[in-house]
């Protein structure tokens, strides 16, 4: 993991190769966001085309001469490879152009390392540092070892290297010990939830789309909202109520990019199954943005793969999808067809919310029906369990009882159908 001087703005090159495998200038102009939201400036997008990536440097070495020369004339001090890069190419490409080096990854872990703020944020952004350093610890040249093959220095002993990996290994293990104990208190919280029959419906999506000025409109959160990616990491759950009465749980989630780097979606496992499991997904995304259909098509793609890997297999499958459009004050026309499982919104100005809230309501599972109700006197316990699976609106005494306005939970509704009224 790098670590950078935050008084001082740094002046970045983004690099890439360009192989055919995505759109590279989309993939640069989020990788210039993502550099912004660490605290460096874009000096200049660099891509070479190519057939395949080499082994060495991943880019050629005249590309490199070029970013070289450039960085001496512009005072750039940091090159951002778009992709992966080993401690071997980062070695390579620093000794060419004297600039310090760092690939995708650990630019998305830098940010999630000044992002997180709970307990369980840090371990899991820590858990991704470790598991992605761990491969690439052999690079970093013979600094790293106590033992050589010349004189003076051959010896009993274990090489520096063995011992950082040892020691990397070990706080692995740690990390994902304290992981699985704060998963079982999400899992008891979850079964928690299930027994008390309130749904739960996870905003997901792709960073920065408005998601959490979402949750803040509908449920009044105070949940931190800027105009940065991730700028939420841990999941927010909050109370809404629906037009129909029903209460739900809605929760916030972390945000999505492309090539995610895997060790975050394995180390934010727990967090984000918060959303797999629950009984309606907001898929929200920016209609003002050309990337619409892309932004869409990541979220389904990340929840498709945490459902495949996901402890219970029959919690995660066949739960519906909202897709919400959100930002829809900033533009004229919407690019995608609005029906009854697309919800067009701007969160910021708060147009379209209740038509949300009725869509949401419609594609929940009707686990509570809203109906009057008159209960005879000498049958008052059913107002207990009504109150207590449900809810009650309004009541008033008649003459063959007490005429309730009730939400009642489908596990009452034997015991109480009977007394409806209109």
């Amino acid at each position: 993991m790098f670590e950078t001087n935050r008084q001082e703005i740094q002046r970045a090159v983004l690099l890439a190769a360009d192989i055919g495998e995505y759109d590279v200038n989309m993939s640069l102009d989020e990788l210039s966001e993502l550099a912004q939201t660490a605290g460096a400036q874009t000096a200049a997008k660099v891509s070479q085309k190519r057939t395949g990536y080499d082994p060495a440097t991943c880019v050629g070495a005249g590309c490199l001469e070029e970013v070289k020369e450039f960085c001496q004339n512009d005072g750039a001090n940091l090159i951002i490879f778009d992709g992966e890069l080993s401690a071997s190419q980062v070695r390579n490409i620093e000794n060419i152009t004297g600039v310090e080096v760092i690939d995708r990854t650990t630019l998305i872990l830098d940010i999630f390392a000044q992002r997180a703020v709970t307990s369980a944020g840090r371990l899991q952004v820590e858990l991704a540092q470790q598991k992605y350093r761990l491969p690439r610890l052999g690079g970093q040249g013979n600094v790293l070892s106590r033992l050589g093959g010349g004189i003076g220095t051959r010896g009993p002993g274990e090489s520096q290297l063995e011992s950082d990996r040892r020691h990397v290994r070990r706080r692995i293990t740690a990390l994902e010990k304290q992981l699985k104990e704060l998963e079982g208190q999400r899992d008891l919280l979850r079964s928690r939830r299930k027994k008390s029959g309130v749904p739960c419906v996870a905003i997901v999506g792709y960073t920065n789309v408005g998601k959490s000025t979402l949750l803040n409109a509908l449920t009044n959160a105070g949940v931190l909202a800027e105009d940065k990616l991730f700028a939420t990491l841990d999941p927010t759950a909050r109370a809404l109520e629906l037009p129909d009465g029903r209460t739900v749980m809605l929760i916030d989630t972390v945000g999505l990019v492309r090539r995610l780097p895997h060790q975050l979606v394995e180390a934010f496992h727990s967090t984000l199954e918060e959303a797999v499991q629950a009984d309606l997904l907001l898929n929200v995304c920016d209609i003002s943005s050309p990337e619409v259909q892309e932004q869409i098509s990541v979220t389904e793609e990340v929840i498709r793969e945490l459902r495949e890997k996901s402890k219970d297999r029959r919690e995660t499958e066949e739960k519906p999808i909202l897709t919400v459009l959100n930002k829809c004050d900033l533009v004229e026309d919407c690019p995608v067809p609005v029906n009854e499982k697309v919800a067009v919104i701007s969160a910021a100005a708060g147009t379209g919310l209740e038509e949300l809230l009725h869509k949401i309501a419609a594609l929940l599972e009707k686990t509570q029906t809203r109906l009057w109700l008159e209960i005879p006197f000498e049958k008052g316990h059913l107002l207990g369990l009504i109150r207590q699976e449900g809810r009650i609106f309004s009541e008033e005494y008649t003459e063959k009882g007490t005429r309730v306005d009730a939400l009642v939970d489908r596990r009452a509704l034997p015991q109480v159908e009977q007394f409806r009224v209109e």
